[in-house]
């Protein structure tokens, strides 16, 4: 399967009008059974409940099954069992659907096909959900175009329930631009209408994507690349006096511009956009504030005392300065990101306080080094070491309920602490250091 998604890379790289017409027998018996490999065991069960050793039982047998069933267009994906998790600094729920694992399956095998097509037409402004590319790059190219180009202006815009909001329609003329294979776009257009089961009770989907699918991050980039970065590319950019610029990750996305009107105008034409794409702009998330060079002095003149800050993949951005008095966009951990974690971890320790104490400190010693892996970039340290503090205190909170006697005083924690120390934060991204692959897009 990878020699034949070459091929297709290569011949949409050659000729970007080129429409593909047979893509579905890709879905075959080995290429299948490769996508049921590549999935990670241990994962939340779908409406069936089967789990990959489940089904990898008798895989032969259900792979065949489902290849036949492809091919005669009978299959049909499972209801997605509906789920809801907590939604950072926020009382609301997201709502996650769950797909069987034979539809995960297929889902991946739709989703090399997709990402081998589209990955040479989505455009250097767009970073989420693709090979080689992350949010610290994004992150690193945000900090380029506020630092060394002419930023004076940040638009933080917000789109209101994109994943639940996603027009069927619109995905499949989306879709036909590339790829007119009926029997593929059918299958998508399947996983699109599928539906959900939530406490026994099932319901359409006539709207969005399957958010928590595999598809879902593809499709998502398909539909904004045409909605949103093609749009300001071709028609934002050239309508503007000064330099513009965009950042994508996902549906969160920033823009940076050189003049205030050339933002406000911008603003305007977004909602009327996304209006055309049965998408909202969430209003009260979304502003448009002076960030850049000579954004303090704007700041004082209007009687502030310092320019606003806005929030961009969990970090809050806002105006510094150099050891040499310069300007400099700096970040930290956003606020909501930290009450978030906090308040996970209070109430994993408040649940577990009585395991074994090595249990403890080996889960927390792996939380952490994953925080540290995200969070610890410049600027951000101290930020990331206050976060260390309060997880300290929880621990002695929660340590000291473990029974009816307290388990620890300080002097006793710090001594616990040194014979099972909790990881100390370190510099793991440094936002300067621009990997040679993104370098072209400057």
């Amino acid at each position: 399967m990878e020699t034949k998604l070459k091929r297709i890379t290569e011949l949409a790289k050659i000729k970007p009008d080129m429409v593909f017409t047979s893509l579905a027998h890709l879905l075959n018996e080995k290429n299948l059974k490769q996508c049921h490999h590549e999935l990670p065991k241990g994962k939340a069960t779908g409406v069936h409940g089967v789990t990959k050793e489940d089904y990898e039982f008798h895989l032969d047998e259900n792979v065949k099954g489902l290849v036949e069933r492809l091919k005669k267009m009978a299959y049909r994906p499972v209801p997605v069992k509906r789920t809801y998790i907590d939604k950072a600094g926020s009382k609301k729920k997201r709502p996650l659907g769950i797909p069987d694992h034979e539809d995960k399956i297929v889902q991946r095998g739709v989703t090399k096909i997709l990402n081998a097509i589209y990955e040479n037409d989505f455009l250097d402004s767009s970073f989420g959900f693709r090979p080689n590319r992350n949010c610290h790059d994004a992150l690193k190219i945000l900090n380029v175009y506020t630092e060394k180009r002419p930023t004076n202006y940040v638009v933080d815009a917000d789109i209101k329930g994109f994943f639940d909001n996603v027009d069927h329609e619109w995905m499949m003329m989306f879709l036909k631009h590339r790829i007119n294979d009926p029997k593929l776009l059918r299958i998508i257009a399947r996983f699109l209408k599928g539906g959900y089961m939530e406490e026994g009770k099932y319901f359409d989907t006539d709207r969005g994507t399957p958010q928590g699918g595999i598809i879902s991050p593809v499709l998502a980039n398909v539909y904004l690349h045409y909605v949103l970065d093609l749009w300001f590319e071709k028609v934002v950019r050239k309508q503007c006096r000064g330099q513009a610029y965009i950042v994508r990750y996902a549906d969160d996305f920033v823009c940076c511009f050189q003049y205030k009107d050339d933002a406000e105008a911008f603003y305007s034409a977004l909602i009327k956009r996304l209006q055309k794409f049965q998408l909202e702009v969430a209003e009260e998330k979304t502003k448009i504030i002076p960030f850049g060079r000579f954004a303090d002095r704007d700041s004082k003149r209007n009687g502030q005392n310092k320019p606003e800050t806005f929030d961009f993949l969990g970090f809050t951005h806002y105006c510094g300065k150099s050891k040499k008095g310069k300007f400099r966009m700096k970040r930290k951990t956003s606020r909501k990101k930290v009450n978030a974690k906090l308040k996970k971890h209070k109430q994993w320790l408040k649940t577990h306080r009585t395991m074994d104490i090595k249990n403890i400190m080996a889960r927390l010693d792996l939380s952490l080094k994953g925080y540290y892996n995200y969070y610890c970039i410049t600027d951000n340290i101290q930020a990331v070491e206050d976060f260390v503090d309060q997880i300290q205190r929880l621990l002695f909170k929660w340590m000291n309920r473990r029974s009816q006697r307290k388990s620890f005083s300080w002097e006793k924690f710090n001594l616990f602490l040194k014979k099972y120390p909790l990881p100390r934060p370190r510099i793991k991204v440094n936002i300067y250091d621009l990997k040679q692959d993104l370098s072209y897009i400057l």
